[in-house]
């Protein structure tokens, strides 16, 4: 039996225990040697590759799509029990994890077209359930819009809004006009192209630069993992893409999906959002942290009513990351939408 299958065999087993049991996945150490090197590098044009990571078998296809710039391993205790039921299949954006710089904005409409080219080049058919976090719920949003014939459910886990910069300003506690709130994205953008300027001339290990730009070891994740992805991690490949990626999320990919939408009819959707935030910025409000709240729970009910079958399901004690905090809640979903898409066949 390949290695790889005994891998999958025994995390689906622990996962299962887990979700019986009421163990707590969250605190999991991944040491899957599978996110330690390129798994598929499949060309999506001269030159230029992504990495593509398949395993198990049957329809319709379950595609990941991550957070800005999150690699293959944010999938670790989903992506194995999902592919115990279909084939499930995740990937690195360009720049990210092991798959080749990107050579143009990593917006989302350039997330799409190097997804679509992807899934063709690798000859996965269609139809797909689409699953993305955060940005990845942007892209696969986007997706089902220009490709709606190819997508047979979407599961989108707390995904970004493409209204959630103007939505939150019109709760802003200080009041200013939108020119003015929007300029405070700025800094942020400004520091992420120094980090690119930093990484074409090298890092200093331990320096200021360092520490702003490169992200620190994950606990969930073995140390083999962690070395691997470091060493992505300062290269000016990802970091170009870290900034890209941040300045067009809320700008460019938004206008993007925005101009998209179209009704999806009866597709099984679900929208899986994360326990609500509690504790006060220190420049916040009670009211005004609840009012951010209800804002996410608003847009992402815009999101659902996309279909006549979407849903917005909230995650009880899950983050952001409900796929890594409350992974049996994100099965569940898929699993849920895999049997709803294989029913309408």
């Amino acid at each position: 039996m390949p290695n790889f299958t005994i891998r999958l065999l025994v995390l689906s087993a622990c996962l299962a225990a887990c979700r019986a049991h009421g163990a707590d996945a969250a605190t999991m150490v991944i040491d899957d040697e599978a996110y330690t090197h390129a798994q598929r590098l499949v060309e999506v044009e001269p030159g230029r590759r992504l990495n593509l990571y398949c395993i198990g078998a049957g329809e319709p296809t379950v595609v990941f799509d991550s957070g800005l710039t999150d690699e293959t391993d944010v999938w670790a205790l989903v992506q194995p029990v999902i592919a115990t039921h279909a084939r499930a299949c995740s990937y690195d954006r360009a720049g990210s994890g092991y798959s080749d710089p990107g050579n143009r904005a990593g917006d989302s409409a350039n997330n799409v077209d190097d997804l679509h080219r992807l899934l063709a080049a690798a000859a996965i058919k269609p139809p797909y359930v689409l699953v993305g976090h955060s940005y990845g719920g942007m892209n696969v949003r986007l997706y089902t819009d220009l490709h709606p014939e190819e997508v047979a459910g979407m599961v989108l886990i707390d995904p970004s809004e493409e209204d959630w910069v103007k939505s939150v300003w019109k709760i802003d506690l200080q009041q200013r006009d939108y020119p003015l709130y929007h300029s405070q994205l700025e800094p942020g953008w400004k520091s992420q192209r120094e980090c690119v300027e930093a990484a074409k001339a090298g890092f200093t290990a331990g320096s200021a630069l360092y520490k702003q730009c490169v992200p620190d070891a994950n606990p969930r994740f073995s140390d083999a993992i962690n070395a691997a992805y470091l060493k992505v991690h300062l290269t000016p490949g990802y970091q170009q893409a870290t900034a890209t990626e941040n300045e067009t999320v809320h700008e460019a990919s938004a206008d993007q999906v925005r101009a998209a939408w179209r009704w999806l009819g009866d597709m099984p959707l679900i929208v899986l959002a994360s326990s609500p935030r509690t504790k006060l910025r220190s420049d916040e409000s009670q009211a005004h942290m609840d009012a951010v709240n209800r804002v996410h729970l608003f847009l992402f009910d815009q999101m659902a009513l996309q279909s006549k079958r979407g849903l917005v399901r909230q995650v009880p004690d899950s983050d952001h990351s409900i796929q890594m905090s409350q992974p049996g809640a994100v099965i569940d979903a898929i699993l849920e939408v895999l049997a709803a898409a294989r029913a309408k066949k």
